[in-house]
């Protein structure tokens, strides 16, 4: 769609139907002013900020994941749908945390130590804020301490590891010896991802998943928490302590 064409729509004439599909379309082009429009006049019209979060937003990610995946949408055409959602964000974020909504999880993430490369954590970090979590990114050349940190202030569900370089990909092992050496292993789900590791590596460090790129580590990362919690709403009581 051309600029033209883009001009010729007015936003606010559309319904709330015609509307959303349209911002699925703005965010798979990138069009931040139109996700912001969009998402303000959803809100004058008495949406909730977690209705459009998940029909605007979070389906519109979702398609743009889809085709991330197949190879049909490239990294900086992602990194552009990402940008747009976090206009949408900004406005939605300090809404949603005055309705109290939980995220579908929490997810600390970081390049480990010895990596100063981002752009792919980057993008991950975006795609799990689209697709509904709350994202605690603590950059690059991360060491253990900085990990472990983070997880004690953060308590999340999910920790993300990531690498670019072959001789920074050992780190991700001590990052996790480390978790179970303090009897912390169990309680985080750990993702890796990165351009030089594969599922063999991610097996043999002790890691729950490997994820080929940003939009696999989105679609993990939910069903991963969706069967934990599942598990424990599965699991038997305790026994009772008998009086």
């Amino acid at each position: 769609m051309s600029d033209d064409d883009y001009d010729e729509i007015d936003l606010a004439s559309l319904s709330d139907d015609e509307l959303t599909k349209q911002m699925h379309d703005d965010l798979y082009d990138g069009l931040a002013e139109e996700i912001i429009e969009g998402t303000t006049i959803l809100l004058d019209r008495g949406w909730g900020p977690e209705k459009v979060l998940a029909e605007a937003l979070v389906e519109g990610m979702r398609i743009v994941g889809i085709d991330f995946r197949d190879g049909i949408l490239f990294v900086p055409e992602v990194l552009l749908s990402a940008n747009a959602m976090k206009g949408g964000m900004a406005i939605l974020r300090p809404l949603l945390a005055e309705t109290g909504a939980e995220p579908i999880g929490k997810v600390v993430i970081g390049t480990v130590k010895g990596d100063i490369h981002d752009i792919g954590k980057n993008l991950v970090a975006m795609m799990l804020e689209g697709a509904g979590f709350e994202v605690f990114d603590i950059g690059i050349n991360s060491d253990v301490d900085k990990y472990l940190a983070a997880l004690e202030e953060h308590q999340p569900d999910i920790l993300g590891l990531s690498a670019l370089l072959t001789t920074t990909m050992p780190y991700m092992k001590v990052v996790i010896d480390t978790l179970a050496a303090k009897g912390l292993r169990e309680k985080y789900i750990v993702l890796v991802g990165g351009a030089p590791l594969n599922e063999e590596f991610s097996a043999a460090i002790g890691a729950d998943a490997y994820c080929r790129d940003a939009a696999v580590a989105a679609e993990m990362a939910k069903s991963m928490i969706l069967a934990r919690r599942n598990l424990r709403r599965a699991e038997p009581p305790g026994p009772s302590v008998a009086s």
